[in-house]
């Protein structure tokens, strides 16, 4: 039997962040709204990432609701360190294609100053106020400052992630 933290089948999300001009994203799946009002997000991320380093000043992030299409970003995003790959690179590289951007998983847009994915399902500004050592994660709780629904495409999921056979909980 599963260990009961393996037995949820959570949302996946990416995050989008900056630091002196280069843009980041990294896979999240420690992620939850905390309070109603007002409106508040925990997001868990790991340490000596990339991430880490662009927000730990309490700088602003964009919290992406990948859709299901997204699958293959996992790869890329959450199983390489943006210390070692350049994923802003990675995705210039993914953008030159000739591929419709509506099919396109990885085409991107900018939305309040970062690039973010065009085809993700929801996007959500946070604004770090509190920094949690939490084991080998480090918690924000984050303040949301705007969000914005894109589309309507199915939410990916552990589940998928587990289908697709590219994590093993």
């Amino acid at each position: 039997m599963k260990r009961p933290w393996n037995l949820i089948n959570v949302p996946v999300y990416s995050v989008s962040s900056r630091k002196n001009g280069m843009t980041n994203m990294n896979i999240c799946t420690y992620v939850s709204a905390v309070s109603m009002e007002p409106k508040r997000y925990m997001v868990a991320v790991y340490h000596n990432t990339q991430t880490i380093e662009n927000i730990q000043n309490k700088n602003e992030f964009v919290l992406q609701l990948l859709a299901e299409s997204q699958f293959g970003l996992v790869r890329n995003f959450g199983q390489k360190s943006g210390k070692m790959f350049d994923k802003q690179g990675f995705l210039n590289r993914k953008n030159q294609n000739k591929i419709a951007e509506k099919e396109n998983p990885y085409a991107i847009v900018f939305w309040n100053n970062f690039e973010v994915l065009s085809n993700a399902v929801s996007l959500i500004l946070l604004k770090p106020i509190q920094i949690i050592p939490a084991g080998d994660h480090d918690m924000y709780l984050c303040d949301v400052v705007t969000f914005e629904n894109l589309n309507d495409s199915p939410i990916l999921t552990l589940d998928v992630l587990r289908q697709k056979k590219l994590i093993r909980i």
